[in-house]
């Protein structure tokens, strides 16, 4: 592919555009783009040299990348095709790939470790890149989530490993070729994209068999999709059944931590725990643990479990994954990422094993229209597992509305005590309440009012 000087990123706030944004910064490219709204991202984009635009209008493309010998533009599939900016270099011949292609022209010559799956990849693929980094193997990484550990979402490190988050929307991650494959969940999301849950399913067996020659798929124990015939290694993974790989002796500490041991093809890794909580993280770092193995393996090594505990101990969670801003006896408050029925159903379930007897409410802030239509009774029912609920209206995000489909539809199915509640009121409406254990969740911009809220219940701690 012809160098570019310039690099317009049309969605530069996205969060893996934005890691994107940073390569090529790094690597001395002139980097501006378009985004909606300001948010941290962008911020942290501009006073890093980028130069971003809030206005859709063709003159606030800086006159510099106006060039297409020397601007080329990488572009998410969540911008309308009939943007203004994108008509306009698409009218003006400029190269133009979408994130996964650049994506998969940067992994080129790498050994490429990808976490898949409808959710548990962020948290996997960024444990993945800290292990590398924790077991002195080295790596670079491109992520779906702010690492804590490495405070941000891209990495560049030494060494040819390349952990990557394969995201299933617009069949992005066919764009890949794994070395290694995890594949977390596979369930009913981006219908708006696939149309059917069995799209989903047959993109994820596309997924797997692009797996290199000698590679390995590592896949959660129960889900089903065509698996490669030959040249790849299959393993199973759980949370504690018997398996390939799995977690036993789990022991739950003070805390929501917990410490067990990790059970692989070649032996017990005892002794281990995560820095932090939720059982469900439990089950994403056997898979993490498992990817490091096969590399390993695939290399004619063995893992330094000395390291690797270490790791796994120093390991400081993703932001808005399990985010606690409060955590006393008296009263909790974390935030987290779920916005599918399944992740709010295991960070529930997570949140009550941590917290026994403690009363939970859980405030959820849709996301997408199409998601909400498609999944409003699984949402109602994760929902029910809470001991009281709250829901604020829908982020649209790409979407214009649908007639009909409100929180609303949410909150008549779900059986716990419910309530609608506006995102700007959420801090005055929960210090009014009686509260315990707190979650917000969602994948829209209800993470804006968290440190609001966390000041409102720190009266109660």
């Amino acid at each position: 592919m012809k160098s570019y000087d310039k690099i317009y990123f049309m969605g530069i706030g996205g969060i893996g555009m934005s890691a994107l944004a940073r390569y090529f910064m790094h690597e001395g490219k002139a980097v501006a783009g378009y985004d909606r709204t300001p948010t941290p991202l962008t911020a942290a984009l501009e006073s890093e040299g980028a130069v971003v635009c809030y206005d859709d209008e063709v003159e606030n493309i800086p006159e510099a990348f106006r060039d297409n010998e020397t601007t080329m533009v990488v572009f998410t599939p969540a911008v309308p095709q009939d943007h203004p900016q994108m008509v306009f270099f698409r009218e003006g011949g400029f190269l133009m790939e979408k994130r996964s292609q650049m994506l998969g022209h940067l992994s080129e010559g790498k050994y490429v470790m990808a976490v898949a799956g409808t959710h548990g990849k962020t948290t996997t693929s960024t444990l993945v890149a800290w292990l590398n980094a924790a077991t002195e193997v080295g790596g670079s990484a491109f992520l779906g989530g702010i690492s804590k550990n490495f405070n941000g979402n891209m990495v560049l490190g030494e060494g040819n490993r390349l952990a990557v988050e394969a995201d299933e929307f617009d069949r992005s991650f066919l764009r890949l070729k794994p070395d290694v494959a995890v594949i977390t969940a596979v369930a009913a999301d981006h219908l708006d994209i696939y149309g059917t849950f069995e799209a989903v399913v047959e993109a994820f067996g596309q997924f797997a068999a692009l797996i290199k020659d000698g590679g390995h798929l590592i896949i959660k124990k129960g889900v089903d999709i065509a698996l490669p015939q030959q040249g790849v290694s299959v393993w199973r993974y759980s949370y504690d059944e018997p398996c390939d790989f799995y977690a036993k002796d789990i022991k739950l500490c003070e805390g929501g931590y917990y410490n067990y041991t990790i059970v692989t093809p070649e032996g017990e890794i005892p002794n281990c725990t995560l820095g932090i909580p939720g059982w469900v993280n439990i089950e994403n770092s056997v898979a993490a643990v498992a990817s490091m193995w096969c590399a390993a393996r695939s290399r004619g090594e063995a893992l330094n479990e000395e390291l690797l505990r270490s790791g796994l101990a120093q390991y400081s969670g993703v932001k808005r994954r399990f985010e606690f801003y409060i955590n006393t006896p008296r009263q909790v408050y974390m935030d987290d990422y779920a916005h599918h029925p399944e992740e709010l159903e295991a960070t529930i379930t997570s949140v009550r094993k941590m917290f026994p007897g403690r009363e939970i409410t859980a405030v959820f802030q849709p996301h997408l229209y199409t998601r909400t239509r498609d999944l409003y009774r699984e949402f109602a029912a994760a929902l029910s597992l809470a001991d009281k609920a709250v829901l604020v209206p829908i982020y649209p995000a790409r979407e214009e509305p649908i007639e009909g489909i409100t929180s609303e539809i949410i909150a008549d199915c779900v059986t716990a005590p419910c309530a609608i509640c506006e995102r700007e009121n959420l801090a005055s409406y929960l210090a009014a309440e009686t509260t315990d254990v707190v979650v917000t969740f969602g994948a829209g911009n209800i993470d804006a009012y968290c440190q609001t809220i966390a000041d409102a219940l720190a009266c109660k701690a």
